[in-house]
C-alpha cells in the first residue's frame, strides 16, 4: 500500500478546512491537483474517506479515524525534524486543558518543574477541546475533568491526581451571594448557565426530578462569566475556576450536596513525549497535600 505523505497532508487540510477549496489554499495547490490527491488516497486504501455532494463535503467515519492518525503522524514528523535540527535542546512538552488547568495548584507546579528540569520545558495551551488535540498529537497531555467516552478513549490512559470541590457562582448583586453557601436546590430555582467546554457541570447533576428549570448553553468561559455577571444565569463549577477566573461582578461561594470532582491527567498509552511518565511524577508529589486534604476523614 503506497500511501506518502502528501496523501497525508491533503486529508489533514481537507478534514481541518472542510473543503476542497479551502484545502487547496491553506496547501499552497491547485484545486484539480488536491481531488486527484484525495482520488489516489482512496483508491489506494480502497475506501471512502470523504463524502462530496454539490452542497457539502464531510468525512466518513474511515476519513476522520485516518484524519486524527494523519495528524498525529504529522505532528510527530515536524516534531522529529525540529528535534534534529534544534541539536540537544528537546522540545517543550505540552500540556493542554479546557477551563482552568489546576486552579490555585498550577503556578507552583510549573515554577517546581522549571527550577528541577531547566532543560526540560514545558508549554500550557487552553484548548476548547483537549482531548481532540490529544488524538492529533497536537499535545502530548491535558489536565481533564471530564473523561473521554467511547472510540474517543482508545489509546489515552487517565490518572486520577485529586478531587477537588464544586462551587456556585453568582452575580455579586444576587440575594444567594451574601450568604456563606448555597445548595443544589436553592440554585435549581434559577437559570443555570452550561459552558460548552466545561462538561463538569449539566442538569444530571441533580438528583431525579428536581433539576433547574432552565439552563443556556455558552460557548466559552467568557459568555459563561458574563451571563453570571450580569445576573442572567448562575452557574456550578470546579473550585480551581475561583483562582483561574476571577471576574468583576461575580461572587464565588461553597455549594452544598454536589459530589466534588476529579482531576486526572491523560495521555497516549504511548507517550509523544519521553518526559510525559516524569512530569505525571512531578504533578502527583506536588498535588499530594490537595490529595490528602480530599480524602474522608
Amino acid at each position: 500500500m503506497n500511501v506518502e505523505l502528501r496523501h497525508l497532508r491533503a486529508l489533514a487540510a481537507i478534514g481541518d478546512e472542510g473543503s476542497i477549496t479551502g484545502a487547496a489554499a491553506v496547501l499552497r495547490v491547485g484545486q484539480p491537483a488536491l481531488s486527484r490527491t484525495l482520488d489516489q488516497l482512496e483508491q489506494r486504501l480502497g475506501t471512502t474517506l470523504v463524502e462530496r455532494t454539490t452542497r457539502r463535503l464531510a468525512l466518513t467515519p474511515a476519513g476522520r479515524r485516518l484524519w486524527e492518525h494523519a495528524h498525529r503522524i504529522l505532528t510527530q514528523l515536524d516534531d522529529a525534524l525540529a528535534e534534529a535540527a534544534a541539536g540537544p535542546h528537546p522540545r517543550p512538552l505540552r500540556i493542554g486543558f479546557a477551563w482552568a488547568a489546576l486552579g490555585a495548584h498550577t503556578v507552583a507546579l510549573l515554577r517546581d518543574w522549571r527550577r528541577e528540569h531547566p532543560d526540560l520545558p514545558v508549554q500550557v495551551h487552553r484548548l476548547d477541546d483537549p482531548v481532540a488535540a490529544l488524538r492529533r498529537g497536537g499535545i502530548d497531555a491535558a489536565f481533564v475533568r471530564t473523561l473521554p467516552e467511547g472510540g474517543d478513549a482508545a489509546g489515552l490512559r487517565a490518572a486520577a491526581l485529586y478531587r477537588e470541590p464544586r462551587i456556585a457562582a453568582l452575580s455579586e448583586d444576587d440575594p444567594l451571594a451574601a450568604r456563606e453557601a448555597v445548595t443544589l436546590d436553592e440554585l435549581a430555582e434559577r437559570t443555570v448557565v452550561l459552558c460548552a467546554t466545561a462538561a463538569t457541570t449539566g442538569p444530571g447533576l441533580w438528583p431525579q426530578g428536581r433539576g433547574p428549570a432552565d439552563t443556556r448553553e455558552v460557548a466559552n468561559v467568557d459568555e459563561w462569566l458574563t451571563a453570571i455577571a450580569t445576573g442572567e444565569a448562575v452557574g456550578v463549577t470546579a473550585e480551581a475556576t475561583r483562582h483561574s477566573h476571577p471576574y468583576p461582578g461575580v461572587r464565588y461561594l461553597p455549594l452544598a450536596g454536589a459530589a466534588p470532582v476529579t482531576v486526572r491527567f491523560l495521555a497516549p498509552v504511548r507517550p509523544t513525549h519521553a518526559a510525559t511518565a516524569g512530569f505525571l511524577a512531578h504533578a502527583r508529589r506536588c498535588l499530594s497535600g490537595a490529595a490528602a486534604a480530599a480524602r474522608p476523614r
